[in-house]
């Protein structure tokens, strides 16, 4: 007798460990689309709050003037950063650039100052960008206005596509992973729905009854989620290592934010699908038992 115990026992812990590598396998899927999702976001933001606006000032704007300008642009809601370059800075750069003065032999200095904005990344779309620069245009001394619109409309277009792909994906696979984790956790309750069975002759309510699998369920859950998560964080520390600069779009809020998810979707799934799997056979007659 105490060996069947200790033979069911040892049964039962295998299918524990079972369904839990197989848990985990399913939520390291979900962590990375979860995690790809806020990535892709990132670097939208990246690529667009670096995308630069040009302002072409005119010649007779002085350095204070465009000092004051910068102040004034800076103050904007719609302005991340911005760079003043004056005529005598544009001239070096061109010097350095082409190894000769051209001030030398047209006998002026033919640049005239600039300001290069950065807008937030909710501004960096065709809409904004046109009230912006008409707003921009009102002062008299902008003479020109100059920034990339094809490949922020490229942009923009490219990563729309990107996020909705990863969204169509995370809704399959959520829906994919909830029925490999249900079949697996009605495999383990209905080796033991005749002890189900039992418990529900002797009087046993059905909240006592689901308890116990409830608790199981709960610790796989965990023991799942914290296996996923130390598999995916030793994939970006690998890709860490690997690039460093990768640092600008996987902030530590991105690793939270995964992290908890991988969490919330273990214990979610797990205890659901151990809920009604349990609820399932709490309802059966003892002859659908067998025909189960």
């Amino acid at each position: 007798m105490a060996r069947k115990r200790k033979k069911a026992r040892s049964h039962r812990g295998l299918q524990a460990v079972t369904l839990c590598i197989s848990t985990a396998l399913v939520l390291i899927l979900l962590g990375m689309v979860v995690f790809s999702v806020q990535v892709a976001d990132n670097l939208s933001a990246y690529v667009k709050e670096n995308l630069t606006v040009t302002l072409m000032l005119s010649e007779d704007m002085t350095n204070p003037e465009a000092q004051r300008l910068c102040k004034e642009l800076q103050a904007r809601p719609y302005i991340s950063h911005l760079t003043y370059i004056s005529k005598e800075q544009a001239l070096e750069e061109q010097k350095a650039a082409m190894g000769t003065d051209p001030s030398e032999f047209l006998g002026v200095n033919p640049f005239v100052g600039s300001i290069e904005l950065q807008l937030k990344a909710d501004y960096a779309n065709s809409d904004s960008l046109r009230a912006v620069s008409q707003a921009l245009k009102k002062n008299p001394k902008v003479n020109e206005i100059t920034y990339p619109q094809d490949l922020m409309d490229s942009v923009n277009e490219n990563l729309g596509r990107v996020n909705m792909v990863l969204l169509v994906l995370a809704v399959l696979l959520t829906i994919v992973s909830f029925s490999l984790i249900n079949n697996s956790v009605k495999l383990g309750i209905f080796a033991r729905r005749f002890t189900i069975h039992t418990m529900k002759l002797v009087g046993a309510s059905w909240g006592f009854i689901r308890r116990p699998f409830l608790k199981r369920s709960f610790g796989i859950g965990i023991g799942a989620a914290i296996v996923a998560i130390a598999v995916l964080g030793a994939g970006v520390y690998a890709l860490f290592l690997y690039e460093p600069e990768v640092s600008t779009v996987i902030t530590w809020q991105v690793l939270a934010i995964t992290a908890a998810a991988v969490l919330v979707f273990g214990l979610i799934i797990t205890l659901v699908c151990t809920y009604f799997s349990v609820n399932r056979f709490l309802k059966m007659k003892a002859g659908e038992l067998y025909k189960s």
